[in-house]
Formats: C-alpha cells, sequence, structure tokens
C-alpha cells in the first residue's frame, strides 16, 4: 500500500457515499451490522467508519443504553459520516487512528470495522490494539475484499484504465482494497494478535448501478482511484471514467447493470 491510498480527501469523501456506498457497501454493511447486533453489545467501537454506512444502520439495533464510538483515520470522512447521520446522544465521533487507539484497556464488548483492514500499515499492531481494547471474550467483528478477479466492477474498471494508461496503469484497487484476501494471512495474522477463536466466512453479494456509468464514476471519482488517475493527468479524469464505462458496457450491457462482489467477514473473539 502507498502512503497516498490512505488519503480520502476533496470531493472524494461525497462521491464515495453518493456513489460507492449503494454499489457495494450496502449489502455488506446490513450484513456487518446483523451479525453485530445479535452479540448484544452495550459498548462499540466502529474503526475505518468511512462515511458511515454501517453507523447508520447498527445504530438503531443497538439497545437504547448501549454506547457507540465511532472512529476514523481521514477527518473529512469523519465529518461526513457526522453530517449523514440522524442526531442520536449514544453516538460519540473521533477521529482516531487504529494502531494506536485512544482508548483504555477492556474498554468494549465489540470492535466492529467494515472494508478498513486493508488500509492498516500495520495490521498486527492493529489486531493487537483492537485486542487490548475489547472486554474477555470480546468479539472484533470485520470484512475484507476478496480477491479482485471475484468482484467484477472493480476488475473491470481496472482492466480498462491498464488499456488508457498502458505505460503507467493505475492500481490501487487491486494493491490496496482487494490485495488484503489471503484467509490464512488473515487467521495467522489475528492469531499472532493474541485472539483465541477466528472464524471466516466468505460471502458473496450483487453490485447493481441503473448504468455503466455509475460504477465507472464510483471507483474513478469515489477513490483514491482518483488521485491515482490525476498524477498521471489531471485532464484526463472524465475521458478515463468513460473509458471505464464503455468498458463496464461492453462486458454488462448499456441498461442496469448488475455483477458479483465478494467478501471475507472474520469474527475473532479475545
Amino acid at each position: 500500500m502507498l502512503e497516498t491510498d490512505k488519503v480520502f480527501a476533496g470531493s472524494i469523501p461525497e462521491n464515495y457515499d453518493r456513489y460507492m456506498v449503494p454499489l457495494i457497501f450496502e449489502p455488506f454493511a446490513a450484513d456487518i451490522s446483523r451479525r453485530a447486533a445479535s452479540l448484544s453489545p452495550s459498548a462499540v467501537l466502529e474503526t475505518a467508519a468511512g462515511t458511515g454506512v454501517v453507523t447508520r444502520v447498527l445504530a438503531p439495533k443497538l439497545s437504547l443504553n448501549a454506547r457507540y464510538v465511532v472512529t476514523d483515520f481521514n477527518q473529512p470522512m469523519l465529518d461526513y459520516a457526522a453530517s449523514r447521520q440522524a442526531a442520536n446522544s449514544r453516538i460519540e465521533w473521533r477521529q482516531a487512528d487504529a494502531l494506536a487507539l485512544p482508548f483504555e484497556d477492556r474498554t468494549f464488548d465489540l470492535v466492529c470495522c467494515q472494508f478498513g483492514a486493508m488500509f492498516f500499515p500495520d495490521r498486527l499492531s492493529a489486531y493487537r490494539e483492537a485486542r487490548r481494547v475489547l472486554k474477555p471474550r470480546g468479539h472484533f467483528l470485520f470484512n475484507v475484499w476478496d480477491r479482485i478477479e471475484e468482484n467484477a466492477f472493480a476488475d473491470d474498471v481496472t482492466n480498462a484504465l491498464a488499456e488508457f494508461f498502458p505505460n503507467d496503469p493505475p492500481r490501487f484497487l487491486a494493491r490496496t482494497p482487494h490485495g488484503y484476501h489471503d484467509t490464512a494471512l488473515i487467521r495467522r495474522e489475528l492469531e499472532d494478535a493474541g485472539f483465541a477463536q477466528v472464524a471466516i466466512e466468505t460471502r458473496a453479494e450483487q453490485s447493481q448501478a441503473s448504468s455503466p456509468r455509475i460504477p465507472a464514476i464510483a471507483f474513478c471519482q469515489g477513490t483514491v482511484l482518483r488521485t491515482e488517475i490525476e498524477a498521471r493527468d489531471p485532464g484526463k479524469l472524465d475521458a478515463a471514467t468513460d473509458y471505464a464505462a464503455a468498458a463496464i458496457a461492453r462486458r454488462h450491457g448499456d441498461g442496469a447493470v448488475a455483477a458479483k462482489i465478494q467478501a471475507h467477514v472474520i469474527v475473532a473473539t479475545a
């Protein structure tokens, strides 16, 4: 992962929430929120919350007395998440680094994280921190994307941009969001961090959009892929997006489109 892979700023948070969230994150937010609520936690920490898709789904499912602390490393993402959330006195918003959590030991029943672990520069440290702030027998619930070939639109866009920029293909999607899919490695790192039990489930969902242009905009302008495109040629963002949209249309059709998305869902017990 490059240092710039973590920088979600400028117009990226708004485009991320407008396009990426309904395209690929909402189905898994519903899944992880259901799993989280089934554990009946009284104190929840969410890390790498992004624009708050899990927060919006999970908060109403928690008990009225539950404490819910929502964090992200990127303040612009956290600010946008807070702006989208209905007023709720149980929720505390806090900028925090998952590798150095500003919380006491044994504070939370549940730590949850949707599609954030891939961005941690030192996952072992992040996992140790999650375990440190968990109460005994508390749970660390998170998910990560499977390999890019199992996620059609991301793969389509990556391949299209490799044609558009043949001398320097943008590889953000393959390198980081889809770069941490080895379940044996995930299990080993969690065990090395001290988690006693690790359960991993691979889950497929459907990504749907009203046109091929929606996933093209989502990936090219709602993720750090935008930064990579503009670094190659600041004037070609729209042309690159159009090229990606045409590639998706060739494979999936010109009207409403649907394709597979797949992720690993992990539950680790402290």
